[in-house]
């Protein structure tokens, strides 16, 4: 077997599948990539028999079909040092011994039999959406750093995708903070909820980035879930468990409305809880009038910083704690220019709502709980 094609065209597919090779694999076939050559075509597998990816690409030249598995760490490093050339693979079918040639250079590397490696699951009793990649990735992108990372709660690991009457909702809480990103445009008869994990995502989100509208066919059944487009499949084992309910822990009376700049809040947040309390990162917000107090304090170092904002507020003076790191991280995955903080009570969630959302058809909206006021 024998297949020529750029070497730049090859490192971007690999690095696209290295992220689900795991450092420590029981099984060494899994360290490996799939190569399965055909006659137009050549598909790279990576598995770690809970996330299954496979990416597509088109060779130059083929001469010859088979199968090989090739080690992945050695390949990404050849390939990461070669410039942007032709290289051309030579698989030895008797002993799976592989030749890579670049003009004057030659590399050698043992190949592996392929029998071991994982078949890519298939999906029975499937059903199917069809959501645009920038939608997906936008979704993804929105809620996977609510997500949580204690095992013991496996359903808070994951990203909660539900389609619904209304749209398409993506759910992502660690029972601290909670987002909910909603697409009333993206609608299908097929109502249905499953938990994708963090892995899939993390590689989906790198993938479908700069994907525009192009389709993806999502498909699941009760175990799996599979994301299809052009070049490109990714299957992965959902996880079990019935989701929080997280609609009756988003508090639907909140009389008191601060509207602010995001940059100005975010900015002084970050400046302010470079002195809070390592162990807390809790910061106080004062509102009297149409001004913000922000003060934080670390009584271990006698470090302490406060900083007045002008605000547009409607409701009574209040304080309330919030965690710096939390806020800061919701702040800073939004991207409108002012945001609405919606409150009921010192010991209540707050609400983080866009003020000046540009898409009529997209709804977020951010939840966190309060700190306890020293």
């Amino acid at each position: 077997m024998k297949f020529i094609l750029s070497s730049l065209k090859l490192l971007k597919a690999v690095q696209s599948l290295s992220g689900v090779i795991n450092s420590n694999n029981t099984l060494p076939i899994l360290d490996d990539f799939l190569f399965n050559i055909s006659e137009n075509e050549l598909r790279i597998t990576a598995s770690d028999l809970e996330t299954t990816m496979v990416v597509s690409i088109q060779p130059d030249l083929v001469e010859g079909a088979g199968e090989v598995t090739i080690p992945a760490r050695l390949l990404i490093d050849i390939l990461k040092n070669f410039p942007d050339i032709p290289v051309s693979f030579n698989i030895d079918e008797a002993t799976l011994a592989i030749e890579i040639t670049t003009g004057e250079g030659r590399y050698k590397m043992a190949g592996h039999k392929s029998d071991e490696f994982p078949q890519v699951p298939v999906l029975q009793d499937a059903s199917q959406w069809e959501i645009p990649a920038d939608v997906l990735a936008c979704g993804f992108e929105k809620t996977i750093f609510a997500t949580g990372n204690d095992e013991i709660r496996p359903v808070m690991t994951g990203v909660f995708m539900e389609m619904t009457n209304e749209g398409l909702n993506f759910v992502a809480t660690d029972a601290h903070k909670l987002v909910r990103y909603r697409r009333l445009d993206i609608k299908s008869e097929t109502l249905a909820s499953f938990i994708v994990p963090k892995k899939p995502i993390n590689q989906l989100k790198n993938t479908l980035s700069g994907k525009a509208d192009e389709p993806v066919i999502v498909e699941f059944n009760k175990t799996n879930a599979s994301f299809t487009m052009s070049g490109l499949k990714l299957v992965c084992r959902l996880i079990d468990g019935k989701y929080p309910n997280y609609n009756a822990v988003i508090p639907q009376s909140n009389p008191n409305k601060l509207t602010i700049d995001r940059q100005l809040l975010l900015s002084a947040i970050r400046r302010v809880a470079i002195f809070s309390s390592k162990a807390t990162h809790q910061i106080r917000f004062k509102i009297t009038g149409q001004e913000l107090t922000l003060t934080a304090e670390d009584l271990d170092y006698y470090n302490e910083a406060k900083e007045r904002l002008s605000c547009n507020y409607q409701g009574d003076d209040m304080e309330i704690g919030f965690n710096s790191r939390f806020f800061q991280e919701m702040l800073g995955n939004l991207n409108q220019t002012e945001v609405m903080l919606e409150m009921s009570a010192p010991n209540r969630a707050g609400l983080i709502i866009p003020v000046d959302n540009q898409n009529a058809d997209e709804d977020i909206l951010m939840l966190l709980m309060p700190v306890m006021l020293n």
